[in-house]
């Protein structure tokens, strides 16, 4: 008849899986509520995000420039133009907090780098001394030929290569969020398209001149200083894409 035999040891191996599991089970409420919300929308189309005031994003900070001194408007005699105006009649393009203007994104951009170093040296010391003091008529073993001999070398070569090609056009409309006391306007623009399982955004920020933008109220993203542009997506596919946590977690802290 058999009987089983319960050890400290399987008791300890026992606790290790159950330690792992509760680190597991951990580690992936870790994710937060993202992680829940994937979860319940199992078989559901992504949500676009609700149209917002950009300016009451948590981490919205009004931008702050070098800005020139403010110039104190002035009119002419018996004229109706007034100092620093750019037009005689009135400006259809955006050019106060609120207004709206088209941001055409063009960015082609082609990178190719290639680099290589190569480093030799080699060094050799070799001291010596053959008679010190009469050594020899004491004895060929009181001192020995050579005090001291070092060789050394070292090399190395490294290359690198980098070839990069990304092209990006499309149209985004963006709201003025700021005007700057120079007359510069901050401007942020949101999109959102989903196709079947997968949501694709675009975002567009920066700084513009308002000369820069054309008659019919378009800028090119060319002409955007402090530019932030950023093209990307979630859904479905990008979850395959994705490693998992577990994965990102163990590439972070794993030393090899």
């Amino acid at each position: 008849m058999s009987t089983f035999k319960f050890d400290v040891s399987s008791s300890q191996g026992f606790r290790r899986i159950a330690l792992v599991t509760v680190s597991f089970a951990m580690l992936s409420l870790a994710g937060g509520c993202s992680s829940i919300d994937r979860l319940s929308q199992i078989g559901e189309k992504p949500k676009l995000t609700e149209i917002e005031n950009p300016t009451t994003q948590p981490g919205y900070k009004p931008v702050q420039m070098p800005m020139p001194k403010p110039e104190t408007v002035s009119y002419a005699p018996n004229s109706l133009w007034r100092n620093g105006s750019r037009a005689f009649f009135k400006d259809q393009r955006a050019h106060q907090v609120g207004d709206l203007l088209t941001v055409t994104v063009n960015i082609t951009d082609r990178a190719n780098f290639a680099n290589e170093t190569q480093r030799s040296r080699t060094n050799k010391e070799d001291s010596g001394i053959t008679d010190f003091i009469g050594s020899k008529a004491l004895g060929s073993n009181v001192l020995p030929g050579r005090l001291l001999t070092t060789d050394s070398s070292a090399s190395s070569d490294g290359k690198g290569t980098i070839q990069r090609s990304e092209s990006l056009t499309t149209n985004v409309a963006a709201v003025v969020t700021q005007v700057l006391p120079n007359g510069n306007l901050v401007v942020e623009g949101k999109q959102e398209m989903r196709v079947n399982y997968e949501v694709r955004e675009l975002i567009v920020a920066g700084i513009v001149r308002p000369e820069d933008i054309q008659s019919d109220n378009t800028i090119d993203s060319t002409k955007i200083a402090q530019a932030r542009i950023s093209y990307g997506g979630r859904g479905q596919i990008m979850d395959v894409q994705q490693p998992r946590y577990g994965q990102q977690v163990m590439d972070i802290l794993l030393p090899f």
